[in-house]
């Protein structure tokens, strides 16, 4: 998964909000970190506010 196509699955995810849209964005960011790192995934809970919406913290390792 590119950092574009995960960028456009968590803004969908993010636009509906709900629990099982906060279980999809979790897998994603599983997926992020396994390909890219924890770098990106931290910069995508701070780009898309997910500490926030979803209560996702910067530094946590997301595993599938």
């Amino acid at each position: 998964m590119t950092p574009d196509r995960a960028r456009e699955l968590i803004s969908i995810q993010v636009s509906m909000g709900g629990g099982y849209n906060r279980n999809a964005t979790k897998l994603i960011l599983a997926e992020v970190y396994r390909l890219h790192g924890q770098q990106l995934v931290d910069q995508l809970i701070q780009e898309f506010n997910l500490n926030e919406i979803f209560d996702f913290k910067p530094g946590t390792k997301y595993t599938a």
